[in-house]
């Protein structure tokens, strides 16, 4: 089966942002050029990995003498962008990710691929997120400064969840936290 590919080379407009409180929030990359839009679901984890990703790709480029890409060294506050989500319809739950320089655009790449669906009565099944033969997948190309922005919302969105317990490191929910801290 062919790959619907859902490719933005220029986009208007892409960020994480999430649904529900903290806790039990869900994830979303959510990308659009004029009116074709996509949202896809992402783990927390995911999420904050990408935006730490983006910002080390973007920190050794600026280390390139002359800084031939303009690489911001900060977020252009023209590109900060505070709004919530758009109308989301999530089109697939992230399973393998890739990101990437493209030198030709100066634009970084990311690549999100759906997890891979495995049929519990075949043994012979892969168990990787990943999918190889995905029926789709998110392209999204975006300048520097673009990504730069991306980065820093993500690690705010992020970075907005449940506090974490200075004692045993587990997030507090907003009902109370009972600490256990293992036996020494």
């Amino acid at each position: 089966m062919p790959t619907t590919v859902h490719e933005f080379a220029w986009p208007d407009r892409v960020v994480v942002g999430t649904i529900g409180l903290p806790g039990a929030r869900t994830f979303y990359l959510q990308v659009r050029t004029g009116s074709q839009m996509v949202s896809i679901a992402m783990e927390k984890q995911q999420s904050a990995l990408l935006a730490e990703k983006i910002d080390e790709i973007l920190d050794e480029l600026i280390t390139l003498e002359g800084n031939p890409f303009s690489v911001p060294t900060t977020t252009p506050i023209e590109l900060v962008d505070n709004d919530g989500l758009e109308a989301v319809q999530e089109q697939f739950r992230t399973g393998a990710m890739s990101l990437g320089w493209d030198p030709t655009t100066a634009q970084v790449v990311i690549e999100a691929y759906p997890i891979a669906e495995v049929d519990a009565d075949d043994d012979n099944a892969s168990l990787s997120d990943g999918d190889g033969d995905a029926s789709e997948m998110l392209l999204v190309r975006m300048p520097v400064g673009t990504a730069r922005a991306f980065a820093k919302r993500t690690h705010e969105v992020v970075g907005a969840g449940r506090p974490t317990c200075a004692l045993c490191g587990n997030p507090i929910d907003a009902d109370g936290h009972t600490c256990t801290l293992p036996e020494v």
